[in-house]
């Protein structure tokens, strides 16, 4: 019997185990028509489409979901529902199976005719995105004039896929009702086959919509670079031809265009990143399904490539603007503190010379009163040694006080001078 081994297991290993499985493809027969709706979402709304979604599947006596799901699927009996929950949206798809052998008569919007249109209404967020697709038998009878009826044919886009198995049609255009459309003719597609094709057709047209969310944004950000460029320009001209006196007026501008540029980066630079990582994620998915091209049609990458990469081009541009804008504030804002920190030295070494010259001053009038202090002290000491000779002379002092004051005025001046310069040396040593 094998042995059991019970180790400690992180939180998170079940989480990240299930994320590898995370929304696995929709086994999918033709004919079946989807409908797919993305919806923009903040952090509430994603949580009240969960309840929204709750609401639904009570209404069919079915378990609500759990909270820490991101993606339910359901059977509903006459659809079924795919729910996912993402970073910055959540998607809603609906799914019927199509029971026809001509496509003559068929109702393009068919996919929700059975969807409550009270609950449909109520969806949390805003719609970035809704799309109809219908995946039908290639060899189907009227496939050719329903394809014809379902599209604009001046932007028709068309190509072959998985290795020839079924064809793409779709004209990347909102129809009157507010979707776009996506027709699928498949020939020889297991249900998971056509189901993997057509949530990759889903991804396709959803990131696409998701990374074009950073061109509004990079074109607001394109008029603000424009000013700040010119400006930038302006203070570069006034930097030049300044006076000591204007530089600070002059840093309190530059600084204050920083904190403008700065705070836009600060503002869009997430936005722009994501768009940056959608794009990636829909030219992952047009790898995926392989494409080659019918004769006379454009394909879906080619359509991508002349409409969707100039978008993410101008996206790429505006966040690199807004990089070298901030890197040549940052260099002229160097330079100009460097020019006020010279200046500052300079008037700081002026300043230095000034209070050498009064030290020195100073010190030439501390000697003149340092001889008037020994001329001042030998006095007093003087007077005190003359009252002195006049006590000592009635007790046998030979010298008159006079006398005695005249012999002992040089050796007094001599000790004062003496001590002075002694204690002036203890004092400049400590």
């Amino acid at each position: 019997m094998p042995h059991r081994h019970h180790l400690p297991q992180h939180p998170q290993r079940i989480a990240l185990h299930n994320e590898v499985h995370a929304r696995p493809p929709e086994p999918m027969i033709a004919p079946v028509a989807l409908t797919h709706i993305l919806m923009l979402t903040d952090a509430a709304q994603r949580e009240l489409s969960r309840e929204h979604v709750a609401k639904l599947l009570r209404d069919h006596h079915l378990a609500p979901p759990a909270e820490q799901l991101t993606h339910v699927r359901a059977d509903l009996g006459a659809f079924r529902l795919r729910w996912e929950m993402h970073t910055e949206f959540v998607t809603y798809t609906f799914i019927r199976p199509l029971e026809l052998t001509s496509v003559a008569s068929l109702d393009p919007s068919m996919a929700l005719d059975m969807v409550p249109q009270e609950w449909l209404s109520g969806l949390p967020g805003t719609c970035l995105s809704s799309l109809h697709l219908w995946a039908l038998p290639q060899r189907i009878d009227g496939a050719a004039a329903f394809r014809q009826r379902l599209l604009f044919e001046d932007t028709a886009v068309a190509s072959s896929v998985v290795d020839g198995a079924a064809q793409v049609h779709t004209d990347f255009a909102i129809h009157a009702d507010g979707y776009s459309r996506v027709l699928v003719l498949c020939s020889e597609l297991t249900p998971r086959r056509l189901g993997r094709l057509m949530q990759r057709l889903i991804e396709i047209e959803g990131y696409r919509m998701a990374a074009l969310l950073g061109l509004p944004i990079a074109r607001e950000a394109m008029g603000l670079l424009t000013r700040g460029e010119g400006e930038l320009a302006s203070l570069a001209g006034a930097i030049r031809t300044a006076q000591s006196n204007q530089e600070p007026e002059l840093l309190d501008r530059l600084t204050r265009l920083a904190g403008e540029v700065e705070g836009q980066y600060a503002s869009t630079h997430s936005r722009f990143s994501a768009s940056r990582a959608y794009f990636d994620l829909v030219n992952r998915r047009i790898n995926d399904i392989a494409e080659t091209r019918l004769e006379g049609m454009q394909t879906i990458r080619d359509f991508m490539d002349r409409r969707l990469s100039p978008a993410m081009s101008t996206c790429d541009w505006a966040e690199r603007r807004q990089q070298a804008l901030s890197e040549r504030i940052s260099r002229m804002s160097s330079l100009l503190r460097t020019r006020v920190e010279i200046e500052q030295q300079q008037s700081s070494q002026a300043l230095l010379a000034s209070m050498n010259q009064r030290q020195d001053l100073q010190l030439k009038l501390q000697s003149t009163v340092e001889g008037l202090s020994v001329a001042a002290i030998t006095y007093y000491i003087i007077g005190l040694v003359s009252y002195l000779a006049k006590g000592g002379h009635a007790i046998g002092w030979p010298l008159s006080a006079e006398t005695t004051a005249a012999v002992a005025i040089p050796f007094v001046a001599i000790g004062v001078w003496w001590s002075i310069r002694r204690m002036h040396r203890k004092l400049v040593g400590h």
